[in-house]
C-alpha cells in the first residue's frame, strides 16, 4: 500500500492537473500526501495559477499571430517598393536574397534603384524573421517552470530588439526608394504589414514586462522543468508546423478561383469575377467533357489499387514467416528501396527497357527478329501498367505497417493454436489475419476517402501523345489545365471541386467505420 502510494505521489507531482483535490483523490492520496505534492510541485518551480496566466494567454495569441503572418504575402513589411513580388513572404524575403529581387533586373541596369538598397531591405527582412523565430521560441519556453519562464523573457527580450532593429531598417530603406527619381517605376510606400508588426511587437513587448513582473524569482540550482504534457506539445510542433506550411497554407490560393487572372498579374479588384468560373466548369460542353473523361481515369485506377490494396498485407504475412533473419532483412530492404527512388528514375529504367532501343528489343534483334516497337508508347491497358509500376514501387513500404501490427499479436494465441494442432497456414488465418484487419480495415477506408487524389508525378512522367486520354488523371488534369493551358482560375476551380469532395468522402468513410466497426477513423 505504501509503494502505491508512493507511486501516486510520484505521478502526481510530474502532472500539471494533480493540483486540484478532485485529481489527488482520484490518486488515493489523502491530505499529508497531497500537501506533499504541492512541496515537489514548488520545489521544481512550477507556478500556481493565477492573473499573470491570462497576460501569458494575451501575448502567446499574438505570438501566434505574428509567426503566420511570416507566411502571408500582403502582410511582409519589406515590401517598400512595386520592385519587390507582391506575391513574396516576409519568410521568403528572409530566406532568399535571390528572390527578394527577381523582379529588379531592369531597374538596377536602368539605375532606378542601386542594388545597396536591396541588401539593406534584405538585412531588414532577415533580423526581423529572426526576431519573430525568438519570440516564438520565448513563447514555447514560457511553458516551463521559473527558470524556463526567466529564460523566455530573456528570449521575448532578444527578438523584440531584432524585431525593432528589422523595422527600423526597414523605415530606412523606404527614405532610399522613396528618393529615387523613378518614382512612377519604384512606386515607394510604407507597407501596412509593418504596422500590424508594430503593434503586435509592442503588445508582446508589454506583457513580456508585465510577466516579469509578475513572475517570482527562481532559487539558485533549480532546474529546468516542464510537464510531461508540454513536452509533448512541443514535440509535435514542428509538425504541425510543416502541416500548416505544406497543406493549410496553399489554399491561400483559392484566391484565385474568383478572379479573371493570368500568369505574372496582380490581383485586384476590377479582375473579380465571382463565381464565373465555377458555372463555366459545368455549363462548357468540352470542360465536362474533359471532366467526365479524367473522373473515369481517376475512379479506375483508385479502384484498381483498393481492389489490390491487400497485397501489402499478404506481403507482410508471408514476409514474417521467413525465419531466416538475413534472407527476411534483405528482402524487406529491397523491396522497400523503390518506395524512395523517384518517379522521373523510375521512368528511366522503364525507358532502358522498353523504349525502341532498349533492353527488350534489342535482345530480341540479337535473336534475329525484327523488334522496334515503344512498349511506353502503347495506351492499350495503361491503367494495368500504371497498376503494375504503382505496386512494384510501394509495396515494401505500405507492408511496414502491417509487419508493426504482427509484432504486435499476443505471441500466446500462436502458442495456443499450435497445441490445437493448426499448422502454419492455419495459424495465418485464424491468428495473424484476424489481428491484422483493423488495421487493414482503416487503410482501406483512408484509400476510400482519398480515392480522387492518385497523386501527379508517376502519371505525368509516363504520359505522353498518344496515351494522354487515358493516363490523364484529376490531379495530372489539374497541373495541365494551370501549366500547359494556362487557365491558372478554371484549374483552382477543380482543385477545390477535388479537395472539397475528396473530405465529403472521408466522412463518408468515417461513418461506414462507425458503422460497420463501431470505431471511428477521424
Amino acid at each position: 500500500m505504501e509503494e502505491k502510494n508512493t507511486a501516486g505521489v510520484a505521478a502526481a507531482a510530474s502532472e500539471t492537473e494533480l493540483t486540484p483535490e478532485e485529481r489527488a483523490k482520484s490518486l488515493n492520496l489523502n491530505p499529508t500526501e497531497l500537501e506533499l505534492v504541492k512541496v515537489q510541485k514548488q520545489k521544481k518551480g512550477y507556478v500556481k495559477k493565477g492573473p499573470v496566466d491570462y497576460v501569458f494567454a494575451v501575448s502567446r495569441i499574438a505570438i501566434l499571430i505574428m509567426f503566420f503572418l511570416l507566411f502571408i504575402p500582403s502582410a511582409n513589411t519589406v515590401s517598400v517598393t512595386a520592385l519587390v513580388d507582391k506575391n513574396t513572404s516576409l519568410f521568403t524575403s528572409g530566406i532568399s536574397y535571390s528572390t527578394l529581387i527577381s523582379d529588379v533586373g531592369r531597374g538596377f541596369r536602368q539605375g532606378w534603384v542601386q542594388e545597396g538598397w536591396f541588401m539593406l531591405l534584405y538585412v531588414a527582412a532577415l533580423l526581423t524573421l529572426l526576431g519573430v523565430i525568438a519570440i516564438a521560441a520565448s513563447a514555447c519556453t514560457s511553458l516551463g517552470n521559473i527558470k524556463f519562464r526567466h529564460l523566455s523573457f530573456l528570449l521575448s527580450f532578444a527578438g523584440i530588439i531584432l524585431a525593432v532593429v528589422g523595422y527600423v531598417l526597414t523605415f530606412v530603406s523606404y527614405s532610399d526608394f522613396a528618393s529615387s527619381s523613378k518614382q512612377e517605376k519604384v512606386a515607394a510606400a510604407i507597407p501596412s504589414g509593418i504596422w500590424i508588426y508594430i503593434v503586435l511587437t509592442a503588445i508582446v513587448l508589454i506583457c513580456t514586462v508585465v510577466e516579469l513582473i509578475m513572475s517570482p524569482k527562481y532559487e539558485k540550482g533549480m532546474k529546468f522543468e516542464m510537464e510531461s504534457q508540454f513536452k509533448l506539445f512541443l514535440m509535435f510542433l514542428p509538425f504541425a508546423l510543416l502541416a500548416f506550411v505544406f497543406c493549410y497554407l496553399p489554399l491561400w490560393g483559392w484566391r484565385y478561383a474568383f478572379f479573371d487572372y493570368k500568369a505574372g498579374d496582380t490581383l485586384s479588384m476590377d479582375k473579380w469575377v465571382g463565381f464565373k468560373w465555377f458555372k463555366y466548369l459545368f455549363q462548357n460542353d468540352a470542360t465536362k467533357r474533359d471532366i467526365i473523361r479524367v473522373l473515369k481515369n481517376t475512379l479506375a485506377m483508385s479502384g484498381l489499387g483498393i481492389i489490390t490494396s491487400w497485397i501489402p498485407l499478404a506481403f507482410a504475412v508471408f514476409l514474417s514467416e521467413i525465419k531466416n533473419k538475413t534472407y527476411k532483412r534483405f528482402v524487406q530492404t529491397f523491396t522497400t528501396i523503390p518506395n524512395f527512388i523517384s518517379w522521373i528514375l523510375v521512368y528511366t529504367v522503364a525507358l532502358s527497357i522498353f523504349s525502341t532501343d532498349g533492353f527488350i528489343n534489342t535482345f530480341l534483334t540479337s535473336l534475329g527478329q525484327t523488334a522496334n516497337t515503344n512498349y511506353l508508347m502503347d495506351d492499350s491497358h495503361i491503367w494495368l501498367k500504371m497498376l503494375a509500376w504503382g505496386v512494384w514501387k510501394s509495396v515494401g513500404w505500405s507492408a511496414i505497417i502491417y509487419i508493426a501490427g504482427i509484432s504486435g499479436i499476443d505471441k500466446q494465441l500462436y502458442e495456443a493454436a499450435t497445441v490445437d494442432g493448426a499448422g502454419r497456414f492455419q495459424r495465418i488465418w485464424n491468428v495473424t489475419i484476424p489481428g491484422l484487419m483493423p488495421t487493414y480495415m482503416v487503410m482501406l477506408l483512408m484509400s476510400v476517402a482519398g480515392m480522387l487524389s492518385n497523386g501527379l508525378d508517376q502519371y505525368l512522367v509516363f504520359s505522353n501523345a498518344k496515351n494522354i486520354n487515358t493516363i490523364e488523371v484529376l490531379d495530372l488534369y489539374v497541373y495541365n489545365l494551370g501549366f500547359s493551358g494556362g487557365s491558372i482560375p478554371l484549374s483552382t476551380v477543380v482543385g477545390m471541386t477535388k479537395s472539397i469532395v475528396s473530405v465529403a468522402l472521408l466522412f463518408m468513410a468515417n461513418s461506414v467505420s462507425k458503422l460497420v466497426r463501431h470505431e471511428s477513423i477521424v
